[in-house]
């Protein structure tokens, strides 16, 4: 078992693409936001990894407790990682004892390696499904797609995966706090989970809502992340902070569900009148007239309608 596991590492580390020299660190001030008590969120700008954002627009955000600092997902670079620590540091002194990444997708967990290298001992929890996924080559794609997308500001990060595997019911208690894990199937991804502090009134959606900004729906499924939006709306949070966007009340999961819920029902019923996707996309665009300023809703509304069209239809048979 020793020596499977050691060629499984050494074959991990030479699956990754080779590292150019470090890139500069970010060159905006972001600034962390106190959205709770002890509960800190640095809000990414809008919008896609890009070379002028340096492949940061997720929201990072840190707990503190008694025992230390909790992250979560602490973005999409190592750079991303150093600057969430930086802005740990004008807080507190105590170390990072955790993380926790929502999903699979590397914007909000390559981050990581800032972490584990400041702290080798953290634990860095996530889904199972999102630990196999990275261990079977999602990794060593996503560290691609930053440095394409970023024109290389994204180089010297790593892979550093989660260690320790967390799911639907599991409650982690760190210096006091309690954090439970919420997962209930296929939703942006069927890596997803939630995070609800009952104690401070606050819930972490992942990618299951963007607020003022719209989300892939490649790997997901519209009925499961409107399934996920309403349990995290029952849990009676008062602090909503969603994938992207501005933390918020009840709002930041509602505007995000009601899209979702419309584009499916839209295309549902046009699905029993017998249209395809393409027909579908003009009749339905004036239903979403709502949500027509959100970032990347130009570029991502087609396929919404054609994810969704695909997801009707595997329903119908």
């Amino acid at each position: 078992m020793r020596v499977f596991l050691s060629v499984f590492f050494v074959l991990s580390f030479l699956a990754q693409p080779l590292l150019a020299e470090k890139a500069p660190a970010l060159k905006a001030d972001y600034q962390a936001k106190q959205v709770a008590d002890g509960v800190y969120v640095i809000h990414g700008p809008k919008g896609v990894p890009s070379a002028q954002n340096q492949g940061f627009m997720n929201n990072p955000a840190f707990l503190l407790t008694k025992d230390g600092v909790v992250v979560v997902d602490p973005g999409s670079s190592v750079q991303v990682g150093e600057m969430v620590l930086a802005q740990i540091r004008k807080v507190t002194d105590k170390p990072v004892v955790a993380v926790f990444d929502t999903h699979v997708h590397g914007d909000h967990w390559l981050g990581n390696q800032a972490i584990f290298e400041a702290f080798p001992k953290v634990k860095i929890y996530a889904h199972p499904k999102m630990m196999e996924r990275v261990e079977q080559g999602a990794g060593a794609q996503w560290l691609q797609v930053m440095m394409d997308m970023t024109k290389g500001a994204t180089a010297g990060t790593k892979v550093v995966s989660a260690n320790t595997p967390v799911d639907e019911g599991s409650v982690i208690s760190i210096g006091g706090l309690d954090i439970h894990v919420l997962h209930d199937g296929k939703s942006h991804t069927d890596t997803d989970i939630m995070l609800h502090l009952p104690a401070k009134g606050v819930i972490f959606l992942g990618d299951n809502a963007g607020y003022g900004r719209m989300l892939r729906m490649n790997d997901g499924s519209f009925a499961g992340n409107i399934r996920n939006l309403n349990r995290a709306l029952g849990t009676g949070a008062k602090v909503f902070v969603p994938g992207h966007g501005p933390t918020a009340g009840p709002e930041a999961a509602t505007e995000y569900r009601d899209y979702l819920q419309t584009v499916y029902d839209g295309v549902k019923g046009y699905f029993e009148d017998d249209l395809s996707d393409f027909e579908i996309k003009p009749k339905l665009l004036p239903r979403l007239s709502r949500w027509k300023d959100w970032t990347d809703f130009d570029s991502l509304v087609g396929s919404h309608i054609s994810l969704a069209y695909l997801e009707v239809e595997a329903a119908e048979f």
